[in-house]
């Protein structure tokens, strides 16, 4: 009789990626079978105009030549029988939520990265089996409770467990050790790791490294040199080492938010800029480490009088990122309070949070293609800060003497901002 003991290591983490295949189409082919299960489906917006973005597609329509990104009437000429189908974002969060709640039940240590897939730890969970027969039965209940089916990925860590669960698709179940990392993934190119996009791969080629394994045996110092900070992290990837942990998604906070107090008035449009921008930076980071996205953003004035001002603004869609939140910010200060104004405090708060696999960008025809590629951008951005500190990577705009800049020095600021993962009272 197998010990199940044996299947987790003494030491290190068992992870699992697990990742839904083709996630919208399969929500309509599991809400109406008899329109869209086993047929060459997509999902686009402004179908009716045909010049909606194809968002995904089934695994019928990619057999087809049909692929995400493409324009719906360039679809429909290649495959005339493409059925174009209008998005259901309540549809996708109900699925998300009863898809994530099965994941649940085998371990609490479940981080939710986006709408249609999570990372588990489970390195707790031998009560329920073994690696691979925990990840069989949570894709079983999946198929056969929601009618969904979804790619599994187990591994040591976070990195192996993504790139397994893309490996076999749609209902596959991958395992990447280590040990298995020369063998499967030193021979494929640079651009299918993880965290490195088209553009550091062209970088590579130039560099006269093809391929994973020549990425892995490349010398750091070299990388160091050409990539900064970045090609430590490179290398380590290529050899399969990673160190993020599962960040189990806590019970949020209802606002995150950061004042600084300047040392003297400030005026001047680029001062006010740069204080922003710190500012900024640091609650879009504390919004990602808790997987949220923010729905409105306040924003906190005092002037040398000791009046303070408050000002608050809906955004237009979701969104954790810092450009984001940095544009509204600027734009709502001076809109508000305008310019050459002297300033003691500024301060932002992020609002109307909710949990980023509860939403869905929308994205049109002129940002689709961009959205992926900034998402990609800020996972290794904050992958670095996250090893190697916060001022690994800071944009011009941000030096300078004042306070705002140590909002990145967790040991000089002490405020209350390391608190962000704890629960919030009843």
């Amino acid at each position: 009789m197998e010990n199940v003991k044996d299947y987790y290591p003494v030491k290190g983490r068992v992870i699992l990626h697990v990742d839904m295949n083709a996630f919208y189409c399969s929500v309509h082919a599991a809400e109406r079978p008899d329109l869209y299960a086993g047929k060459p489906t997509a999902v686009a917006g402004s179908s009716e105009k045909r010049k909606g973005v194809i968002v995904t597609c089934s695994y019928e329509a990619r057999k087809l030549g049909i692929s995400t990104g493409m324009v719906v009437n360039q679809g429909l000429r290649k495959c005339p029988e493409l059925i174009v189908i209008t998005p259901d974002f309540h549809l996708y969060r109900k699925y998300s939520k009863a898809f994530m709640k099965i994941a649940y039940e085998y371990t609490p240590e479940l981080e939710a990265t986006s709408i249609d897939e999570c990372y588990l730890d489970i390195t707790g969970s031998k009560q329920f089996g073994t690696p691979i027969q925990i990840a069989e039965e949570i894709q079983r209940r999946i198929n056969e409770e929601l009618g969904i089916p979804c790619s599994i990925g187990i591994a040591p860590n976070k990195l192996l467990a993504k790139m397994g669960s893309d490996m076999k698709k749609p209902n596959g179940i991958t395992v990447l050790r280590l040990r298995d990392v020369e063998k499967i993934l030193w021979s494929k190119p640079c651009a299918e790791l993880f965290g490195i996009g088209q553009k550091t791969a062209e970088k590579l080629r130039k560099l006269n490294i093809m391929t994973i394994g020549q990425l892995a045996k490349a010398d750091e110092q070299m990388l160091k040199d050409y990539f900064g900070v970045l090609g430590t992290w490179m290398k380590q990837a290529a050899n399969g080492i990673s160190h993020s942990p599962v960040l189990a998604n806590r019970e949020p906070n209802k606002s995150i938010g950061h004042t600084t107090t300047l040392p003297e008035d400030i005026s001047n449009e680029s001062d006010i800029n740069r204080v922003l921008l710190n500012i900024s930076d640091q609650v879009g980071r504390r919004l990602r480490r808790q997987g949220m996205m923010a729905g409105g953003i306040q924003l906190t004035i005092r002037t040398p009088d000791m009046r303070t001002i408050t000002r608050s603004h809906a955004l237009q869609a979701p969104t954790d990122f810092d450009k984001d939140i940095y544009k509204e910010a600027v734009n709502l200060f001076y809109r508000q309070f305008g310019a050459g104004k002297p300033i003691r405090l500024l301060g932002i708060t992020l609002q109307n949070l909710i949990p980023k696999s509860e939403s869905v960008v929308q994205l049109d025809l002129f940002d689709y293609q961009e959205q992926p590629k900034k998402e990609s951008l800020i996972k290794v951005m904050d992958t670095l800060r996250d090893k190697f500190g916060e001022n690994a990577v800071v944009t011009a705009g941000m030096l300078g003497d004042d306070p705002s800049t140590l909002i990145r020095n967790y040991k000089s600021r002490g405020t209350s901002l390391q608190k962000d993962n704890l629960s919030l009272p009843e």
